[in-house]
């Protein structure tokens, strides 16, 4: 087991040696000097980056970088490479195909049914782009419009992005399991021009009728005076899972509606480009905000490709022969960076995964780690976590040799699931790569390099190239070595957000007031004697629930619609498998009763609205809720309460303490 400790620093691991003699970044040393260059002078960093890519125009050093980060300046601003012309589409393709790698497969695509499998090599997916974009002008999408897609993880999804890249179209990617109710808030909030949907997906046992969501979603864009004209569905289902799904038949309009396979029939797969200035927008993807509106973070070309490609490079020190795993679903920034872009900038074979790690069995992901032969797996906390409970066998049964790198993604990972996936998963001899990022930074900001970081279990270690990290108080000031803070940033890396779609108002605002020249991640890190990271989690009103950021603020304006409902606080607590988990505080109105069937009306409108990932898990009944003075709930004693914690702190603002003991008295039995 190879757990030995060279760096001295205890309760460290040491990168593996087999991979540390061949890595891109193979020493600490090595890290920090490319690290120092990369904040110190980010144009000759990226500019050396940016050369292994084909630009019609490519940058100048003069127009490099452009950016204001602090609000009482001016606008907040942030330009990379601003007269370089480009087209992500043709660097994920045409470049490799050019340069001989046509033949090489681009994606293993393994269905949720094991027997379910395919390959596409990079000359095949070219050919599927091409011919899809020319699908998508043949609907009179051009440049600049908005296209929005909700598909499971299918081929066709990676096809449909880099389809919209090609042309200029923005993607804008609903995940699978969310609502009719919150697609349509997505495509109002876009003013998409198009959807492009499947038919249906399995997801383990379980069939979900994706047309028969977006249907309902386009039906409330029409209420509210958006009519979409064009919708492309992919046949995914057989015709007799549609007529088990559908009663029969699809909902289907005829002028709108449009099977994907017979549109490809009759398309040309010769497509030339659009070239796109490097900071047009290539997608936007929305996030919960904490106000309940979800925003919709707006990346651009230029930034976003070189952003997404080295990270991708580095943080698994991805080679070209390796066959690289994400098992992230696209629908979240996660599958975009590190499922499509950043593998297809480097040119490596990667796998799509429609299925769960359950289905037909806990032992599926090494299952699949050996039929192909992964030796770069990333997934998430939670998925590791819910394994540990089926024990080792699952694992131990399957060989996982290939194995090299293990990354984690989506919330902090508690130290006992990082030593199991380490001991166990990577029989001790694998990096384990701990990422912290987010929708809003484009790919990781804090993380290990697997080459050259020593790790220790829980800690996403240091910063990435060109990520300038400070811990502030809730006054703004520095936190110089051992504290806790608000993880900041002082200055922009290549794969920044640019704005909140159509509310660049909102962007300065969320990002940029509480602390001036700063951005703000909103969450809480703390940094240790040796300089290591660990993050902490959300400060504000925001969740960690699997990986998903809700925001409390979205669930309370669910719940609240109901007529028995007065007041409502929702809180995160902790959960063993999901990280956290949605605790929610009703307040009746008069002479109504808090039963079985209402909690399950509860729970039932925040899946209907929100999605099924967001259904609470504890519902307690609250005559009053613990405020101040000033009338502001107390969230911070609610979090105490949730976990039946008495220790509450300091309650002198509280306006009337002989609430707690009630509420501590209604706590649900199996709370």
């Amino acid at each position: 087991m190879a757990d030995s400790v060279e760096s001295g620093i205890e309760g460290t691991f040491a990168p593996p040696a087999d991979l540390q003699k061949d890595a891109y970044v193979s020493s600490m040393d090595q890290y920090k000097k490319m690290y120092k260059q990369s904040v110190e002078d980010p144009v000759g960093f990226w500019g050396a980056i940016a050369d292994e890519f084909y630009w019609r125009t490519p940058p100048s050093k003069e127009k490099f970088l452009d950016f204001n980060f602090d609000v009482n300046k001016g606008p907040i601003r942030i330009k990379w490479m601003q007269d370089a012309v480009t087209n992500v589409s043709y660097n994920m393709l045409d470049r490799h195909v050019k340069n001989g790698l046509g033949n090489k497969v681009a994606f293993y695509w393994e269905g949720n049914d094991p027997d379910d499998i395919g390959q596409i090599t990079y000359k095949e997916l070219l050919s599927q782009v091409c011919k899809f974009a020319n699908v998508l002008k043949s609907k009179g999408l051009k440049k600049g419009d908005r296209v929005a897609i909700y598909m499971p993880m299918i081929v066709e999804i990676v096809t449909a992005m880099l389809a919209c890249a090609r042309l200029g179209l923005v993607h804008s990617i609903v995940f699978g399991g969310f609502s009719s109710n919150s697609l349509a808030e997505r495509l109002l909030d876009g003013k998409c021009a198009a959807v492009l949907a499947a038919d249906g997906a399995w997801r383990g046992e379980k069939l979900l009728n994706l047309k028969s969501i977006a249907d309902g979603a386009l039906h409330i864009c029409e209420e509210q005076g958006h009519e979409i004209k064009v919708c492309i569905v992919v046949r995914h289902l057989t015709p007799s899972e549609e007529a088990v799904t559908h009663d029969g038949a699809l909902h289907w309009r005829d002028g709108r509606d449009c099977w994907w396979h017979d549109e490809m029939e009759k398309a040309s797969d010769d497509c030339e480009p659009e070239w796109m200035n490097a900071e047009d927008p290539l997608f936007m993807l929305y996030t919960s905000g904490s106000t309940g509106k979800p925003k919709g973070v707006l990346h651009t070309c230029g930034g976003y490709m070189l952003y997404a490609a080295s990270t991708t490079k580095f943080d698994f020190d991805l080679k070209p022969d390796d066959i690289y795993w994400c098992t992230a679903d696209v629908g979240w920034i996660t599958g975009h960076t590190y499922v499509c872009y950043g593998p297809l900038a480097n040119g490596v074979s990667s796998v799509i995964f429609e299925g769960t790690p359950f289905y037909p069995d806990p032992g599926r992901f090494w299952a699949v780690v050996d039929k192909y032969k992964v030796s770069k797996f990333y997934t998430a906390p939670t998925a590791i976590r819910s394994l540990m409970k089926f024990g080792d066998s699952y694992v131990t049964k399957y060989s996982r040799e290939s194995l090299k790198v293990l990354g984690t993604v989506g919330e902090p990972i508690n130290p006992e699931a990082w030593l199991w996936y380490h001991r166990v998963i990577g029989n001790g001899k694998c990096a384990i790569v701990d990422t912290f990022w987010q929708t809003e930074t484009g790919g990781h900001a804090i993380t290990s390099l697997p080459g050259a970081t020593p790790t220790k279990p829980g800690s996403a270690t240091f910063p990435f190239f060109g990520i300038s990290p400070f811990l502030l108080t809730e006054e703004g000031k520095v936190i110089e070595g051992e504290g806790e803070g608000y993880l900041v940033f002082n200055q922009p890396w290549p794969g920044i957000m640019r704005t909140v779609y159509g509310n660049h108002e909102r962007f300065e605002t969320t990002y940029f007031k509480k602390f001036p020249g700063y951005y703000c991640t909103g969450d809480g890190a703390k940094r240790d004697k040796d300089g290591y990271l660990w993050i902490t989690g959300r400060i504000d009103d925001m969740m960690n629930m699997s990986g998903h950021l809700i925001s409390t603020a979205e669930v309370e304006s669910v719940l609240i619609e109901n007529p028995c409902v007065a007041e409502t606080a929702v809180v995160a607590r902790p959960h063993d498998v999901k990280g956290e988990c949605l605790y929610c505080f009703i307040t009746l109105r008069e002479n109504k009763e808090f039963t079985k069937d209402l909690i399950s009306e509860l729970r039932t409108a925040v899946r209907k609205r929100i999605g099924p990932f967001a259904q609470p898990d504890f519902v307690q009944e609250a005559p009053g809720l613990p405020k101040t003075r000033s009338g502001k709930i107390m969230r911070r004693v609610l979090r105490k309460i949730a976990v039946g914690d008495r220790e509450l702190g300091d309650v002198s603002t509280m306006a009337d303490e002989s609430v707690i003991d009630l509420l501590f008295k209604l706590r649900p039995e199996n709370a």
